[in-house]
């Protein structure tokens, strides 16, 4: 074969790769995100799994985003938001386009007061707040490090900035952590039905600290995430001899 021959063919054999390629990316692209239905008793609460910290709750004909973030998912084609819950302001948590994207007027936004910068109309809660927004009773809750710091010294996320959610469906009780370790303050979580948990080092929580913060509460189903590349499998073990029922899903 001469010279330009066998160049037209890795030319042909390259863009035919690379249309491969495209079109696994597209597939890629394209699957839908995870979904459970947990069954209450006022009706199915469906979890959609987008990635890393962000959520959908879907209950009663009513739409809960939490911590929407661009990079996990393409909120364009996401129904839109009744009531969006923010648990810090770092930027793999509060992404104002995303949330620009599931908004509607109606949309409610609850969120820290560091994240008010950003979103000045939302409502701001503080650890220890209890209210309830668009019929939903909403606790914020203690989310801090005390092990993992910075080296500077400083938490990752010092205590009272940054709020996880206690989110009531009727009888059921959801406990979204945000970012947090091993904090004694879950010990006084109560009657928590399904539970999210982060567990990746430096910024959350091993294994081992997720372990120990479900026993404090005892949740009934327990999901890990935020978990990067944390083998999730490891809590599983850890937790294999407890009442707590370990749920993983694609949620790095």
């Amino acid at each position: 074969m001469s010279g330009i021959g066998r160049t037209w063919q890795v030319v042909i054999v390259g863009v035919a790769i690379a249309t491969v390629g495209t079109a696994v990316a597209l597939s890629q692209e394209r699957k839908p995100p995870e979904q459970d239905t947990i069954k209450t008793e006022t009706g199915d609460l469906t979890i959609t799994f987008i990635g890393h910290g962000s959520l959908m709750f879907g209950y009663q004909g009513k739409v809960i985003h939490v911590d929407p973030v661009s990079r996990e998912g393409d909120y364009s084609k996401m129904p839109k938001a009744d009531l969006v819950l923010i648990t810090h302001e770092h930027g793999d948590h509060l992404d104002p386009k995303a949330l620009g994207l599931i908004r509607k007027d109606q949309t409610k936004v609850v969120l820290t007061k560091a994240c008010a910068p950003k979103v000045p109309d939302g409502k701001i809660v503080k650890n220890g707040d209890v209210v309830t927004v668009d019929g939903f009773k909403i606790e914020a809750v203690p989310a801090y490090n005390i092990a993992h710091k910075r080296p500077d010294g400083q938490p990752f996320h010092p205590k009272g900035a940054g709020n996880g959610y206690v989110i009531t469906f009727d009888k059921t009780r959801v406990y979204v952590a945000g970012d947090t370790e091993n904090i004694p303050e879950m010990a006084e979580l109560k009657d928590i039905g399904i539970a999210f948990l982060p567990m990746n080092l430096p910024y959350t929580m091993t294994p081992e600290m997720v372990a120990d913060a479900a026993r404090m509460f005892q949740p009934r189903i327990l999901y890990p995430y935020h978990y990067g590349e944390t083998d999730p499998n490891v809590l599983v073990d850890l937790l294999k001899e407890s009442k707590i029922e370990v749920r993983i899903r694609k949620m790095k």
